[in-house]
């Protein structure tokens, strides 16, 4: 019993380094500079960068109202 689980085991094992292998790669400096085109053309859009407008922001203060 124990040999065909081991059995099973190596045969996951190879489909998954297969599998890895397969994988397509590129350089880290062309993805760090893919990653770096990517952040400037949308640092326009990014909140983080240039605030929420405060029309939109679902994590303001709530507004309290006061009948007088």
């Amino acid at each position: 019993m124990t040999s065909n689980s081991s059995l099973s085991n190596m045969q996951r094992l190879v489909e998954q380094l297969k599998l890895e292998a397969s994988v397509e790669r590129i350089k880290v400096s062309q993805a760090a500079a893919e990653l770096q085109q990517y952040c400037l053309q949308n640092a326009g859009r990014d909140a983080l960068l240039v605030g929420v407008p405060t029309g939109s922001n679902p994590f303001r203060e709530p507004r309290s109202c006061a009948l007088l």
